[in-house]
């Protein structure tokens, strides 16, 4: 696992590294910076990777507000790259169409052989171009009323090319950099309730209007604390649970974190009673401390198992299962919910925890509802949510359907990697059932 994770650093820094390199190229370019502004510039962008890493690297050993400052800064200046090199290479791409349509239009105009002679293509071509070159003549000074010389403060006169050039750039640095410190600073605090009522043919009447309150992908460490866990209790008060739904990668990777968990499973306890199933950050962080910290703080932990939420909702059964990911770190059994339904009453509705939403597919024709998370809504959607093309059946977001069931995508409370988010709010779940 530890070369996995080393391949896929390389990859990524080296990914990274690439993007600044185009950006402060097009952009020293596009906007002739002197040769000291282009240093800034670098310096700002091989600093803003450095800090990325670095405060990842220090939260480990040093954890501080500091250290967390300097990520958020880091992790910025790459999100607002990313954005610029989106832009600019947009920019690079319409520049070629456009010299790949002009090239078309001049072979047009280009003579044609007929017979033993050479004729023009057409007589409209030979007048346009008549025109231009009599415009040009106009256009150009005469030799006595040319300036014998000329200023240096002068600015050159741009021409339609650069113009577009310098608009793209300036967009480029406008978009990446509003949009990322939007993210970074606002939009990962953004938190709403999201309220989502489901029909459960076979709820029980009595259980209509049960109320779980769904977290997922609190992802505890250098960026969610104790500002972060104040937020997310008021926000599970004023949904006021029947159940409280834990759906994995409650801790980011630091298994320093396990008496946060502990705290925060205590107090959520205090609220309902909780369960939850585990997710690919928790076993980064260690999966025996992590559920077992749970259990110890009074969570009914879920893996490839079901629960009876109290004899007074019976009729209902939860299930959860494990980490889809989890036999990569040899240690999971893999998600199984045909195991975890083995006992129950076929005509109980089920609801289903599972990290990952892409085991939907499999588990649809065996619970009525499946809640997960994992994929944090793309976390960051410069105005499009690239996760859509690339994530197993496009469940980024939201609620699907599949075999009668219904699944629900929670966009996670906290964030993984970047600490920034646009465009995919936090989210606290509040799923009301109905018969």
């Amino acid at each position: 696992m530890i070369v996995r994770f080393v391949v896929f650093f390389v990859v990524l820094l080296s990914l990274l590294g690439a993007i600044d390199w185009f950006v402060h190229k097009r952009l020293a370019l596009v906007f002739a910076l002197s040769p000291r502004a282009r240093q800034i510039l670098g310096g700002l962008l091989v600093g803003g990777l450095v800090a990325m890493v670095g405060s990842r690297v220090l939260g480990k050993t040093w954890p501080s507000p500091l250290v967390e400052g300097l990520g958020v800064l880091g992790a910025g200046i790459q999100l607002a790259a990313l954005v610029a090199f989106a832009v600019l290479v947009l920019e690079r791409l319409a520049a070629a169409l456009l010299r790949g349509a002009t090239w078309l239009a001049r072979r047009g105009e280009r003579p044609v052989t007929v017979g033993s002679g050479v004729a023009l293509a057409t007589a409209e071509a030979v007048t346009t171009a008549k025109e231009s070159l009599l415009e040009q003549e106009a256009a150009e000074p005469r030799e006595a009323d040319a300036p014998t010389t000329r200023s240096d403060d002068e600015a050159p006169v741009l021409g339609r090319r650069q113009l577009f050039e310098r608009a793209a750039g300036l967009a480029a640095v406008t978009l990446g950099t509003g949009s990322a410190g939007y993210g970074a600073v606002y939009g990962r605090h953004d938190y709403v309730i999201e309220e989502v009522p489901v029909r459960l043919d076979k709820l029980p009447v009595g259980l209509d209007g049960f109320t779980i309150v769904q977290l997922s992908d609190v992802h505890l460490g250098l960026f969610v604390g104790d500002q972060e866990i104040e937020s997310m209790m008021e926000l599970v008060a004023r949904a006021k649970p029947d159940l409280i739904a834990l759906t994995g990668d409650l801790i980011d990777s630091d298994p320093r974190y396990m008496d946060a968990l502990g705290r925060m499973a205590r107090r959520l306890g205090e609220k309902a009673p909780v369960v939850a199933a585990p997710g690919n950050h928790d076993y980064y962080a260690g999966i025996g401390p992590s559920l077992d910290t749970l259990r110890r703080a009074g969570v009914n932990v879920l893996v490839n198992a079901a629960h009876h939420p109290s004899p007074r909702h019976e009729g209902l059964a939860v299930l959860g299962v494990d980490d889809m990911w989890s036999r990569r770190y040899g240690e999971g059994r893999g998600p199984d919910v045909e195991r975890a339904a083995a006992d129950l009453d076929p005509d109980a509705p089920r609801i289903l925890l599972c990290h990952n939403p892409a085991y939907f597919a499999e588990a649809a024709p065996h619970v009525d509802l499946q809640i997960s998370g994992h994929t944090h809504g793309g976390q960051f959607n410069p105005g499009v949510r690239p996760a859509d093309l690339v994530l197993p059946y496009g469940y980024v977001a939201g609620r699907y359907e599949r075999d009668g069931a219904v699944l629900w995508v929670n966009r996670g409370f906290g964030t993984a990697g970047p600490p920034s988010r646009l465009g995919s709010a936090p989210e606290v779940t509040r799923i009301v059932l109905t018969s």
